[in-house]
């Protein structure tokens, strides 16, 4: 799988996800068999390019190439000026957002929004490409099938990147107004891959293996994204890339691999965001952890109440633990149907 001069191991790839898609994230990911990870979205205002949270974002330390940054805006000139930056920084290939659905990136006509107006969607796109082709970085372009059922302009805007020299084009299976809401569509992402020679990547409800497969026939993608399924589940990558290469489930990781994965993903998570921030801001992962384990719901809850560092990473230590004293591979049934099970022992 090739981007543009760079070679990526495999095709599954982690989305950029706002809030989620960090760098320990992106790592985690990596090491659980996804072959390429796009950074959360990067915001073109260079008045907030030295904020804290840009900052974060923009950390790529110990990350393996290639350096994938996504910037969102409005204007074409802010666009362009923010690939360099990235560039300046590391980054070794730029994406374009025109697939966040979030209300605060649309209000303000960036993110999916500027589906709504090609003009100013391929302005953005030439003055990007045109930014980072004198530094041999290849530019990619993340959209949406269209704005709205009744504006579905992904083929056209596929198009028009294409000749304008994007290098990738990654669909998401829902319009803007859906949200998340229904289920994804593939026609669409088939109907670009068809019409499209550089590659093209499937993105949208791929939560199982045998997901994987079917929008791999249906559509013809050269790659898959997958987002959410991985929170709480980044070994999903090397399931799907078994399942794929031999048709066969692999087993469920051993308790103890997700113990080890998880506290060492906290230890990097603090160690980017600080104590207080990170603390708070680990609450989520450790949720979508346990969110189906035995004892789950209940951890989840106590596990809101711990302030330090040090305490919630014992908590989830020892909670593993005594996980792994029932159970040698994660239980894959329902928190339901081991409900009270760890309280019982």
């Amino acid at each position: 799988m090739h981007i543009g001069p760079h070679t990526v191991p495999n095709r599954l790839f982690v989305a950029p996800m706002a809030g989620v898609t960090d760098r320990p994230f992106r790592q985690l990911c990596r090491a659980f068999g996804a072959g390429y990870a796009v950074s959360e979205m990067v915001t073109s205002r260079k008045d907030l390019w030295h904020t804290l949270k840009t900052s974060r974002r923009a950390d790529h330390a110990g990350e393996p190439g290639p350096i994938a940054v996504q910037i969102a805006g409005t204007d074409a000139a802010m666009m362009a000026e923010a690939a360099r930056h990235n560039i300046d920084r590391g980054a070794q290939i730029i994406d374009i957002n025109m697939g966040c659905p979030a209300k605060k990136v649309c209000n303000k006509w960036a993110g999916s929004a500027l589906m709504q107006d090609e003009a100013l969607a391929l302005s953005i796109i030439q003055a990007v490409v045109a930014a980072c082709s004198p530094h041999g970085v290849p530019v990619t372009l993340k959209m949406r099938t269209g704005w709205c059922a009744r504006m579905k302009n992904a083929l056209d805007i596929a198009r028009a990147a294409e000749n304008a020299g994007v290098r990738m084009v990654t669909v998401h299976g829902r319009t803007r107004e859906q949200g998340y809401r229904g289920e994804a569509e593939y026609e669409t992402m088939a109907a670009v891959k068809a019409a499209l020679k550089i590659p093209v990547v499937a993105n949208g409800d791929i939560d199982s293996p045998e997901k994987a497969a079917a929008v791999l026939r249906a559509t013809g993608a050269d790659a898959l994204m997958i987002g959410r399924a991985a929170q709480g589940r980044p070994w999903i990558f090397r399931e799907v890339a078994h399942f794929l290469a031999t048709g066969q489930h692999l087993a469920p990781p051993l308790v103890l691999e997700v113990r080890r994965a998880l506290l060492d993903h906290l230890q990097d998570h603090y160690a980017l965001y600080g104590e207080f921030t990170g603390v708070r801001s680990a609450r989520k992962h450790i949720g979508w952890y346990v969110r189906d384990l035995p004892g789950g719901v209940a951890f989840r809850a106590r596990m809101n109440g711990i302030d330090g560092a040090a305490l919630q990473w014992q908590a989830v230590a020892d909670y593993f633990e005594e996980l792994a004293d029932g159970h040698e591979r994660l239980p894959t049934a329902s928190a339901a149907q081991f409900a009270g099970a760890l309280e019982a022992r």
